[in-house]
């Protein structure tokens, strides 16, 4: 937070209305001191701190100051519980308790004196607001840092103050200050009030530690709602209840893009429970809302029951008409041509691959669904103009200002509470279950509860989309890669750019390594929706390249871990200057970690074998090495998994590898047996019975190892997942020779 932002704080039942008075006094969140004292003076009798930073910079107390607050994102309460913020969307990242350790980490506080609470949607205040990326981490590591020193600054010179002593004979522990010469210690319970009379300090002008230095980042601390998790309590969206709520459905076509001719309402209303069904035109945007019915009744089992009896007639004149089989047919007969699209074209690649040896191969993997463990739900009440909701999202910024355009209401009119989220993977960076909640809620003059049911959910996805790669590389008489060629078939759905989470960077891997490359692409029209999965893009890109790659090496009748090395080449920076682009020499350093906690070159039985590969996405730098065996009927057991990871700086190591071992079952699981297949427009695929998730009979033994630097610290949710696919790709050859050019690895006939 800068020096000229203003941060309003308060835990108490009229935080909103402060922060919604704080924002009209500017619409970039800036005051004059006039306008600051009359917004604070909405506390009335309350204990809360707020405070102004300006060119002059004070600390404000209403009442009787018993409470440090210096920022948004903490406060000290007389009998030592710190609260923190955690401003982002818990998606099961961790990061509801990486980010209050970051600000615990500089504050010098005793983790057991804190308490950690979800922030309340602000953007003016708290800045970034979402989770997806990979990137909470990086963008907020300075701000959460600052924010934690600002406040050990100014309990420090209360201290100081106090004892009348110099603040750099201070120093801190265990929420507490020490003055060494006179032996004189102080609880920031009791510098609280002293602390909330002092200036605020320019953020920039506090110390920060150095890695060194840290006490608590890098430790292993366990998720600040463990215990309320195992113990039941309301956390989730789809846990909330508001007065006088009733429970929704809202039944779309099985083919996006059809339109509601006709349905049975009649019937519907009289069955027992239901309260109203009706039709909603919607804005005819998957994002938002498409047209459907909606049923309402006094329990979800009424509505669901309802639901069964419902019959719509759709007009599909428009509709979806997408077929996988036949996407797979056409990409097929376009594999040994170029694409149309020319993404990267450097050196001379016809030149060289005449005169080295050619190898090539066909690539292709399916659309998978998201499938959080929390259907998409949304509680909503409309009143007076304005709307109230209750979500499990991952972008609520976003979904504020879509849900104020789809009921064309202004944004301030818009009030979301950010409910900790049973599952994201990129699923609810869309709103569109928002949206079709607050529609809902407007129509029906009620407060509701929208629950989607795990078919709507698998049907009405916006999925990780498909692909297909013709591969040809070419390899000079010493066995080394000096040509690559990618046509890449993927999907539009405007007719100019790539769908999302379906692009091809010029700078994919090995290319930018290669002085000879071709990068071309081809765009098949789409209307099925996509989006954003686990690791966007890499996910998919990285089973087909690092496959590829080890095809070469065995072509060239090399070891892997050596030909790997030599692709990257001497130690680098990619883009100069910039640290979170890929780093040759990072990369190395965890393709030599991972193959060396494997065991890499040691003498394995018949029917067992190594797999290494490398990926670099959202600025993670990672390798992994699976070990697995198969059996004569192709039965695949992964034995291991050995991840080492260049992230920076660990926060949470407990939370770190929790996201390695997580990115290596999702990815597993989604080689293994996932597909979504679709015909007509209509997703096949119902529930998991027909989409198998992995068991945990079937999970691997997961080893994590990381190289901590000084570098700015990335996330870790998604770089750790793409190197999965492909490493297990890469030890199946190893153990049987068979190459597994296609996900899922069941359509090559293998199980587990």
């Amino acid at each position: 937070m800068s020096a000229v932002e203003t941060s309003i704080l308060s835990a108490d039942a009229y935080v909103q209305d402060l922060l919604r008075a704080a924002e009209a006094q500017s619409a970039i969140g800036k005051f004059s001191r006039r306008a600051f004292l009359k917004v604070t003076g909405l506390a009335g009798g309350g204990l809360v701190l707020a405070f102004y930073v300006g060119e002059q910079g004070m600390a404000l107390a209403n009442g009787k100051a018993q409470e440090f607050a210096p920022n948004a994102f903490l406060r000290v309460a007389p009998n030592g519980t710190i609260t923190l913020y955690s401003k982002a969307p818990e998606i099961g990242q961790g990061i509801k308790t990486a980010f209050p350790m970051i600000i615990a980490e500089e504050l010098d506080a005793d983790w057991a004196h804190v308490k950690v609470e979800q922030a309340a949607i602000n953007p003016a205040v708290y800045g970034r607001q979402s989770a997806g990326g990979s990137r909470s981490i990086p963008m907020s590591w300075d701000q959460l840092r600052r924010a934690g020193a600002v406040g050990r600054a100014m309990l420090v010179s209360a201290a100081a103050k106090q004892w009348n002593v110099s603040e750099s004979e201070c120093t801190t522990e265990n929420s507490t200050v020490f003055h060494k010469a006179s032996k004189r210690k102080a609880t920031y319970a009791s510098l609280a009030t002293g602390a909330a009379a002092l200036p605020v300090p320019d953020e920039k002008s506090v110390k920060l530690k150095t890695r060194a230095e840290y006490k608590l980042l890098g430790k292993r601390i366990g998720g600040v709602d463990n215990h309320a998790i195992v113990t039941g309590q309301p956390l989730f969206g789809i846990d909330q209840v508001v007065p006088g709520m009733q429970y929704a459905v809202f039944v779309k076509c099985p083919a996006v893009g059809g339109k509601v001719v006709a349905a049975n309402l009649e019937e519907i209303r009289k069955l027992p429970g239901v309260t109203q069904a009706f039709v909603l035109e919607g804005t005819g945007k998957p994002t938002e809302v498409m047209p459907g019915v909606a049923i309402l009744a006094r329990s979800t089992w009424a509505a669901f029951s309802a639901r069964q009896k419902l019959q719509v007639k759709w007009d599909e004149s428009t509709a979806s008409k997408d077929s996988w089989s036949a996407f797979v047919e056409q990409a097929k007969k376009l594999a040994s041509q170029s694409g149309p699209d020319s993404l990267r074209n450097t050196g001379d690649v016809d030149k060289v691959f005449a005169e080295s040896k050619p190898v090539e191969a066909f690539y292709s993997y399916p659309f998978i669904a998201h499938a959080p463990l929390e259907p998409q739900n949304t509680t909503a009440s409309f009143k007076d103009g304005a709307v109230e909701i209750w979500s499990p999202t991952q972008t609520p910024e976003a979904g504020v200002k879509l849900v104020a355009d789809v009921l064309g209401i202004a944004p301030e009119k818009v009030t979301l509470h950010q409910t900790r989220v049973g599952g994201g993977f990129g699923r609810r960076l869309m709103n569109d279950y928002m949206c079709e909640a607050a529609a809902i809620a407007k129509q029906a003059g009620v407060p509701v509860k929208l629950q989607w049911t795990r078919e709507d959910d698998m049907h009405h996805d916006f999925f990780r989309v498909g692909g297909f790669h013709s591969f040809k590389g070419g390899l000079d008489k010493s066995g080394k890669l000096v040509a690559w060629q990618d046509h890449f078939i993927t999907f539009t759905q405007d007719g100019q750019r790539p769908t999302s989470g379906g692009d091809l960077s010029p700078d994919e891997f090995p290319a930018q390594l290669l002085p000879n490359a071709r990068l071309t692409q081809t765009k098949l029209p789409l209307k099925i929706p996509t989006g954003p999965w686990r690791a966007p893009r890499s996910c998919s890109i990285a089973f087909a390249t690092q496959s590829f790659l080890h095809e070469c090496a065995v072509a060239a009748k090399r070891d892997h871990l050596e030909f790997l090395l030599e692709v990257m080449g001497e130690p680098r920076w990619l883009q100069p200057g910039n640290e979170f682009a890929l780093n040759t020499g990072r990369a190395a350093a965890v393709i030599k970690l991972a193959a060396e906690k494997a065991g890499w070159g040691r003498s394995l039985p018949k029917g067992r074998g190594l797999g290494l590969a490398f990926h670099f996405s959202h600025a993670g730098h990672f390798a992994e090495v699976a070990e697995v065996s198969v059996d004569a009927n192709r039965k695949l057991t992964v034995h291991r998994v050995v991840v080492a990871g260049d992230i920076g700086p660990i926060i949470n190591m407990s939370g770190a590898e929790n996201q390695t071992e997580g990115a290596v079952i999702d990815g597993f699981s989604a080689a293994m047996g996932q597909q979504i297949d679709f015909e007509n427009g209509r997703i096949v695929q119902n529930n998991f019975d027909a989409y198998p998730i992995l068991r945990i009979a079937s999970a691997p033994k997961v080893e994590s190892y990381f190289f901590e630097s000084d570098f700015t610290p990335t996330g870790v949710g998604e770089p750790a997942l793409p190197p999965v696919a492909p490493a297990i790709a890469n030890a199946i050859f190893a153990a049987t020779g068979h190459r597994v050019r296609s996900m899922p690895f069941t359509s090559e006939g293998y199980t587990v």
